[in-house]
């Protein structure tokens, strides 16, 4: 969010919180993207706050309630009042328990075993969902669009586009089995918690085969999930960075420092499979 907005933001999700019953007097700033992540002190409440628009925020509360009542590994909503999405000048917020970190910090076995435990849950939930291929179409649209990505070299455009196009094709032509996903498992989605880790920000679910969700995980983490399938992995982790290289080309897009990640990523496409993992690249693109 813009600075304008996150003050506005920050009002909203302090004002229905006390409405609520719980004590505001501050709250930090924990994530700023296209949301504003929160921590509401002394009540100690995770609050999530987007423009009304740009959110899923229903899809999110009703699909965490299913998946806690299952005993999948998910961040919980904020037990004290009603689970509900809140709407208040021009902003929607929701409330969710916050969690002090837990150390050490997970270990690869013990991701891998949450992840596959969120998968086994959300076999047994029936949601609308949207295939993971309709993130490809809008990163193709971005790539596509001079005016949504000005800024991207018509050669570099040429190269996107095919690149999505065929990875596309192969993991379509390997008709692999597709279920609910959380769609973007990176290690900033996963808590470490003294229950163990716990998967949050489920705006981003999605249908497609497990591959895809670890695509978005370190390297060490797959190797301890089952019966994964190691091509389609690395077209799903080819695929992961050149739609997060479409993205970081975006007109608005606010990524911190998005411009050199998405040079990064495209210079990593250059040199093809298997590639870094999205997760190897964020770290060391990070620690510059």
């Amino acid at each position: 969010m813009e600075m304008s907005d996150i003050t506005r933001a920050i009002a909203a999700a302090t004002s229905i919180a006390e409405s609520l019953g719980l004590a505001t007097d501050d709250a930090t700033i924990l994530h700023n993207s296209n949301k504003l992540t929160l921590r509401l002190t002394p009540c100690d409440v995770l609050a999530r706050v987007a423009p009304v628009g740009q959110e899923v925020a229903q899809f999110e509360v009703e699909l965490a309630q299913r998946l806690a009542e299952l005993g999948s590994p998910v961040g919980l909503l904020e037990p004290r009042v009603e689970p509900r999405v809140h709407t208040r000048d021009g902003f929607v917020v929701t409330l969710w328990t916050f969690y002090e970190p837990a150390t050490p910090h997970v270990s690869p076995a013990d991701y891998a075993e949450a992840l596959e435990r969120l998968h086994a849950g959300m076999r047994k939930v029936d949601v609308p969902s949207p295939s993971f291929m309709d993130r490809v179409t809008e990163a193709e649209d971005v790539v596509a669009n001079p005016d949504r990505s000005p800024e991207l070299a018509d050669a570099d455009r040429v190269f996107l586009s095919g690149r999505l196009a065929s990875l596309r094709r192969a993991i379509e032509d390997r008709g692999a089995v597709e279920q609910l996903l959380h769609g973007e498992p990176h290690p900033g989605n996963v808590l470490s918690t003294k229950n163990g880790p716990l998967f949050i920000d489920l705006e981003t679910c999605c249908r497609g085969p497990v591959e895809f969700d670890l695509a978005h995980a370190p390297e060490e983490v797959c190797e301890h999930y089952p019966n994964v399938d190691q091509e389609l992995l690395d077209d799903c982790r080819q695929l992961v960075l050149a739609m997060v290289a479409a993205w970081r080309w975006e007109l608005g897009d606010q990524f911190p420092d998005g411009r050199r990640f998405g040079e990064e990523f495209l210079r990593l496409l250059h040199d093809g499979a298997p590639g870094p993992t999205l997760d190897a690249v964020t770290r060391q693109l990070g620690s510059r």
